[in-house]
């Protein structure tokens, strides 16, 4: 069973999403929060898996509150930002944050369910469409920000599998691409998060562009 606590300042925000995770087996929510501050204590006391975080709130806003309750010890559960709007400021700022997801409130209901089962088992709930515009705003941000010390420890088959992740391929897309079997390519990628103190593929992608690991536009 997957625990799922809400976060929204909407009542029926919250009363819809607890509406649609209530029909599925597997899912069940365990909490409920109406503000940031109050989302950072809920999660400490019912230990969900998965959160489900409005960006938008007053005071604490999600953003914040994500990077406080990614910052508990030890097992943070999962985040996935919700909002109304699909902005591209919001969607950088999350993923700095620790968001494993990003989903619009109007999703479809499978794509809701779906994508809390596929954050909750360990994956990254990465879009195509979020993963270019990540691209092109570092493209237009002039250049990497920083290099962790990690990037040092790559093998060169390490540095390889973090560019095509950063590129927005599957392991299976890695796999055939780099004449590997499935298997062996998470082995890669579970070495790389580890060496670089990432959580899911998601923060591999934004620091692969921080990094200048790979340069938006080429090849």
């Amino acid at each position: 069973m997957i625990r799922v606590l809400l976060v929204d300042d909407e009542d029926l925000i919250r009363a819809g999403l607890e509406l649609i995770l209530s029909a599925e087996e597997d899912l069940t929510v365990v909490g409920q929060a109406g503000s940031g501050a109050e989302a950072v204590q809920v999660a400490a006391g019912c230990r969900p898996d998965v959160v489900l975080l409005d960006i938008r709130m007053p005071g604490i806003d999600g953003i914040e509150a994500a990077r406080r309750i990614r910052a508990t010890r030890p097992a943070p559960p999962r985040v996935i930002m919700l909002t109304t709007f699909d902005l591209d400021e919001y969607v950088l700022e999350a993923f700095r944050a620790g968001a494993s997801g990003f989903l619009l409130k109007d999703a479809p209901r499978a794509r809701i369910t779906d994508g809390i089962r596929s954050v909750a088992s360990g994956e990254a709930l990465l879009a195509p469409s979020i993963t270019r515009r990540l691209i092109e705003r570092f493209a237009a941000s002039g250049g990497p920000i920083r290099r962790p010390r990690g990037l040092d420890e790559l093998t060169p088959r390490e540095a390889e599998v973090l560019a095509l992740i950063a590129r927005g391929l599957s392991n299976s897309d890695i796999a055939r691409q780099l004449f590997l079997s499935e298997s062996t390519v998470k082995t890669h990628v579970g070495r790389v998060l580890a060496k670089l103190e990432l959580t899911d593929r998601v923060q591999a992608v934004v620091l692969a562009y921080e990094a200048g690991v790979i340069v938006p536009g080429r090849a």
